[in-house]
C-alpha cells in the first residue's frame, strides 16, 4: 500500500438505537483484499437499510465492515493484488458491502464505477445503492419491457426516483404513489404520467383507470405485507409483483391469493447486500453498458435533497426516518 495514515475517523453505532447513537469514532484504515479497491471517501449515500443496521436489524453478511454505508464515492487510494482495472488516483463510485460512513472504504473492484460524465462526488455517491437495486430488480426480476405499464410505491424516495425516470427512459409507462401533494408534483417532476397520493385516493382503483382496466405489468414494492392485496388488484394479466423492502410488515394476514393464479401473476423479490461479488459485478457491467451513458447525457440521474458533513450522520438520519426528503441524502467528507 502507498502512504497512508494507520487509523480514520468513522461513524460508529455502538450496541444500535435511536440516531444519536450514530458518533464519529477512530479506528484502523480498513486494507483491500486482493479483489478491492481502498477508497478515500469523498461522499457516502445515505439509505433505509442504513437505519434497519443502525437499529439492529440489517445485520451485515459474514466478512463485511460492521460499518454503516452502502454507497460512496471518492478516489482510489489502494489496489489489491489481482485489481488491474483501476489505478491510484482513479475517481469511483462503489456499491460497498459496508463500511461506507468513513474516511476510507474498501469495495470489490467488480463492484466499483467510474463516476458518470459531469458528476461530482455527491452525485455519484447518490448512485450506487438506488441503481443497482432498480435496475436488478425493475429490469431483472421484474423484465420491464418497452411499451409496458410500471408502479412504484414511494416515488419520490431514491429508489422510486431512478424507477421512474430508468422507466421512462427505456419506453415504459411509469406511474407511482406518493404521500403529499408535493410529493406527487415531483413524482411528474420524476417521469411518472400520472401519481396517487396515498394518503387520500385508492391507488389500485386509480391504476385501473389510468390504463383503461389494464393494470400495471410491474409493480415495484417497497411495503410489502400493508400492500400485498391491492398489489395483486393493480396488475394485469402476466403481472409481476417485486418487492423490495418491508416497510409496512412482513406478515400478510387472510391474504386473497386467486388473483394469482388468474391473472397468470408472479410474486417475487430480493435483497441486494447479500448477493455475491460476481452477481454484483454483473449488475454493473450492464449498469456501465446500458445506463451509464444515459447519466452522463444527463437525461436522468439522482436528486439531491439534502447534503451533511460525516459528523452529522446523526441528522441525516433522522431526515430518512421522517420521510420529509425528496430523493438522495448524501454524507460529504473533507
Amino acid at each position: 500500500m502507498p502512504q497512508l495514515p494507520e487509523t480514520m475517523t468513522y461513524i460508529a453505532h455502538g450496541e444500535g438505537g435511536a440516531p444519536e447513537v450514530l458518533v464519529p469514532a477512530t479506528g484502523p484504515l480498513p486494507r483491500p483484499a486482493e479483489d478491492e479497491v481502498l477508497i478515500r471517501v469523498m461522499a457516502a449515500g445515505v439509505n433505509r437499510p442504513d437505519v434497519q443496521q443502525r437499529k439492529g436489524l440489517y445485520p451485515p453478511p459474514k466478512g463485511a465492515s460492521p460499518v454503516i454505508g452502502l454507497e460512496v464515492a471518492g478516489e482510489v487510494a489502494a489496489v489489491g493484488a489481482g485489481v488491474t482495472r483501476f489505478r491510484l488516483g482513479d475517481r469511483v463510485c462503489a456499491l460497498a458491502n459496508g463500511g461506507g460512513y468513513a474516511e476510507f472504504a474498501v469495495a470489490p473492484a467488480a463492484q466499483c464505477l467510474p463516476w458518470p460524465e459531469g458528476y461530482d462526488a455527491v452525485r455519484a455517491a447518490a448512485v450506487p445503492e438506488t441503481y443497482f437495486t432498480v435496475w436488478a430488480n425493475l429490469f431483472g426480476h421484474g423484465r420491464l419491457a418497452r411499451g409496458e405499464v410500471m408502479l412504484v410505491h414511494g416515488g419520490t424516495s431514491g429508489i422510486g426516483s431512478t424507477a421512474l425516470q430508468l422507466a421512462r427512459e427505456f419506453g415504459a409507462r411509469a406511474f407511482a404513489t406518493a404521500g403529499s401533494p408535493e410529493k406527487v408534483k415531483a413524482c411528474l417532476e420524476f417521469g411518472a404520467e400520472e401519481a396517487f397520493d396515498y394518503r387520500t385516493q385508492d391507488f389500485a382503483e386509480e391504476m385501473k383507470r389510468v390504463t383503461g382496466g389494464r393494470g400495471a405489468d410491474v409493480v415495484l414494492d417497497m411495503i410489502g405485507a400493508a400492500y400485498f392485496q391491492k398489489n395483486l388488484r393493480v396488475l394485469g394479466t402476466d403481472g409481476r409483483l417485486v418487492i423490495i423492502a418491508l416497510m409496512g410488515g412482513f406478515e400478510v394476514e387472510k391474504a386473497d391469493i386467486r388473483p394469482i393464479m388468474l391473472k397468470r401473476l408472479v410474486v417475487t423479490g430480493s435483497t441486494m447486500r447479500p448477493r455475491s461479488t460476481a452477481e454484483k459485478g454483473a449488475i454493473a457491467r450492464a449498469l456501465e453498458e446500458r445506463v451509464w451513458p444515459v447519466l452522463s447525457a444527463g437525461r436522468c440521474g439522482p436528486r439531491i435533497h439534502a447534503t451533511f458533513p460525516l459528523h452529522e450522520a446523526a441528522e441525516a438520519h433522522r431526515l430518512m426516518e421522517s420521510s420529509a426528503h425528496i430523493g438522495k441524502i448524501v454524507l460529504t467528507l473533507g
